[in-house]
């Protein structure tokens, strides 16, 4: 039997302006601490907050967006996202304080934040069932992977040689294409019945979040502690050993591995279940973090990076995929917006803890922990999810 298509139109331009979305969070990510350090005057922890600050405007986002989603409708709140991302990014000229770059930054979390949840639920809809793990994959592959790849290099490449306002245009004008891109979309509604509205009307806990993708989600909450170990530490850990160089290439070597394990690992994800790709990324991505708690080489750490790229960036799609399984097809943005809320969550508090263990244990000490809280993941994953060695319908 011919497998269905996954390249189509929509798949293509949804791809696209997520991409673009994801540019600009990390490009501004890595130059909002110069620069409030060397306009605002702002100390290291000041200048850190500045640019984590933009994480809980986007939770805010992801909790209500997957609430109105499908009551407003999936296309205005798409726009509604893409325009109040689009406006708030102009307020960054007016940036004269600290506490005013503070209010920029939540409000243009919220305006990503709504964005880039529409996007990733309408991904779901697209591809076909038979392929929604390898095309949910692919998706997250081709345009949130490679953007924290190619972000954060033009975001230092910029503020090296342009002037803050410059890279302020040039973000206006990849949101400005995300948009237009998205015009050329044809965004898939999911019917709702009448009763199902009038319950998405109600002030409850779960038309916040899809109770069902908590299992999953939390997990990911632990695996995104790890991953905020690199994402946080990894060039001051270079620094300290050295090893400079290789610390620029490592998002990069990171991206290029996990283009390369996508297509293996969304086929068999679809083919065989999750069972048979998750227990290999914990295991790949503890091998990684345990690699570069040993790196004294610039070989050795680009080679952690090819393990981490392989484990957590399969993981990641792979766990999205969990998430949306689980729910009802009219709760996709419900679970969408559950599963990045409590990951990004994760991402967002875990550099102020980690941070606290720094002193004791040094980075490589941090390294190993992280190693092994993600391989004790592994429990919990096998009694919520890993019992069964066969492919399982969650949705059932």
């Amino acid at each position: 039997m011919e497998r269905p298509g996954l390249l189509n139109k929509d798949f293509l331009i949804d791809t696209i302006a997520n991409f673009f979305i994801y540019i600009v969070f990390y490009l501004l990510l890595v130059i909002i601490a110069p620069y409030a350090m060397d306009t605002l005057h702002a100390t290291p922890s000041e200048a850190g907050l500045a640019s984590s600050i933009f994480i809980v405007g986007s939770l805010i986002a992801r909790i209500f967006t997957g609430r109105l989603i499908e009551r407003v409708g999936r296309g205005k709140i798409l726009f509604i996202g893409l325009i109040f991302f689009l406006l708030t990014t102009l307020l960054y000229f007016g940036v004269t304080s600290l506490a005013f770059l503070y209010f920029v930054r939540i409000l243009h979390g919220i305006g990503f934040g709504i964005s880039a949840t529409s996007a990733q639920t309408f991904i779901a809809d697209i591809v076909p069932k038979e392929r929604r793990g390898e095309g949910i994959g692919y998706f997250i592959a081709f345009s949130s992977t490679i953007a924290s790849a190619i972000g954060p290099l033009a975001g230092m490449y910029l503020n090296q040689r342009g002037h803050f306002n410059m890279i302020i245009v040039i973000c206006f004008l990849v949101i400005a294409i995300s948009g237009i891109a998205m015009l050329f979309l044809k965004i898939p509604e999911v019917n709702v019945s009448r009763e199902q509205l009038a319950d998405m009307r109600k002030f409850k806990l779960g038309n916040f979040f899809e109770i069902k993708a908590f299992p999953i989600s939390g997990i990911s909450l632990f695996v995104g502690i790890c991953y905020a170990s690199i994402v946080s530490f990894i060039d001051p850990f270079a620094r300290q050993s050295g090893l400079a160089a290789a610390g620029n290439f490592f998002f990069a070597v990171y991206a290029i591995f996990l283009l390369l394990s996508r297509p293996a690992a969304g086929k068999l994800f679809d083919q065989r279940g999750e069972n048979s790709v998750m227990y290999p990324c914990f295991i790949l991505f503890a091998i990684g973090l345990s690699i570069i708690s040993l790196a004294h080489q610039s070989a050795v750490l680009l080679l952690a990076a090819a393990f981490v790229g392989c484990g957590f960036g399969t993981f990641l799609s792979s766990a999205q995929t969990i998430a949306v399984k689980v729910a009802l097809p009219h709760r996709t943005g419900v679970a969408t917006s559950t599963f990045y809320s409590i990951l990004e969550g994760g991402m967002g508090i875990g550099p102020y803890f980690l941070g606290l263990l720094v002193p004791s244990i040094g980075y490589r000490g941090l390294y190993i922990c992280m190693a092994l809280v993600v391989l004790a993941c592994i429990v919990p994953y096998f009694f919520l999810y890993g019992k069964s060695p066969e492919k399982a319908d969650l949705h059932s």
